[in-house]
């Protein structure tokens, strides 16, 4: 959300000293969008303790390669005016007493992914990430709220969304996120499978196992050429699935998420607003939390 609302947030909103806080602003304004507009009992924002895990490395080298700055350290290539108002972000959360967790060696999709699994109550997930569709589940209530451009286009995804879009059995985008790869996550797919076959398959064998079974059997029910394709991946797609699949055991401990009525260190957040020129921004999520 913090990307989304960097790039969709003229950089010439500033502090006080001249530096860009549109970052912090354009999210501050998401939250008390959606608070205002959904009107949850509870919020959590995840964060990325490990944006690139040692685990998901491993398994394919190549996860998120191209996006890494700096070897030695692993850091993520983040626009020089975005990185400083990480923290601005993460201490105004913590004033307003809004749940902020990460966890090391997790992205924040396995958080969500376990937050969501573990859930007792309705869930919405507020990403513009597509990988986190694998987690729409209509029986238990958990939908996506897709963001588009900026929350207020946010489009509400379920089982039957996703299958109005690709085609596929709702519960099934990990299988065919999988197999179509993304580019952007450096993640390949099984070449020369698309999502029109990825598609396909799944709707003929139903799972990524069962097409995985069916093709060591015969060739029947496989678009052209496809069998082949999927034979030669074999050996990608078993360390593939585990890279795509969002972890949903991760130990979060015990946390509390409940919604604050008011800001848990109205000091510290006052010194924020004054600090960084965030009064009109935090006044909006107040109101909402209100």
């Amino acid at each position: 959300m913090y990307f989304r609302a960097f790039y969709g947030v003229p950089d010439t909103m500033v502090a006080p000293d001249g530096t860009p806080v549109n970052a912090v602003r354009g999210f501050l304004d998401y939250i008390a969008r959606l608070v205002s507009e959904r009107r949850p009992t509870r919020l959590v924002a995840a964060m990325d303790a490990d944006w690139r895990p040692e685990w998901r490395v491993a398994a394919i080298p190549s996860y998120k390669a191209h996006r890494v700055a700096d070897e030695a350290t692993n850091e993520e290539d983040v626009p020089d005016t975005l990185s400083p108002q990480v923290p601005v972000i993460e201490a105004v959360l913590d004033a307003l007493g809004i749940c902020r967790l990460g966890v090391p060696g997790y992205e924040a999709d396995d958080v969500i992914g376990t937050l969501a699994s573990a859930a007792t109550c309705p869930t919405e997930i507020v990403t513009g990430d597509r990988d986190l569709f694998q987690l729409v589940e209509d029986a238990r209530g958990v939908t996506v709220l897709y963001i588009v451009k900026g929350v207020g286009n946010a489009e509400v995804i379920d089982e039957a969304e996703i299958t109005r879009r690709y085609g596929i059995p709702g519960r099934s985008y990990a299988d065919f996120a999988t197999m179509r790869g993304d580019p952007s996550d450096g993640l390949p797919g099984v070449p020369g499978v698309g999502d029109k076959t990825a598609a396909a398959l799944l709707r003929e064998f139903g799972t990524l196992d069962g097409i995985l079974t069916a093709a060591e059997v015969s060739d029947v029910g496989f678009p052209r050429g496809s069998h082949a394709k999927i034979m030669a991946a074999a050996g990608y797609i078993g360390p593939a699935r585990e890279v795509v699949a969002v972890a949903r055991d991760v130990p979060v401990g015990d946390i509390d998420s409940r919604l604050p009525r008011e800001p848990r260190e109205p000091d510290a957040l006052g010194a924020l607003c004054d600090r960084w020129g965030l009064t009109s921004s935090v006044e909006r999520v107040l109101d909402a939390l209100a």
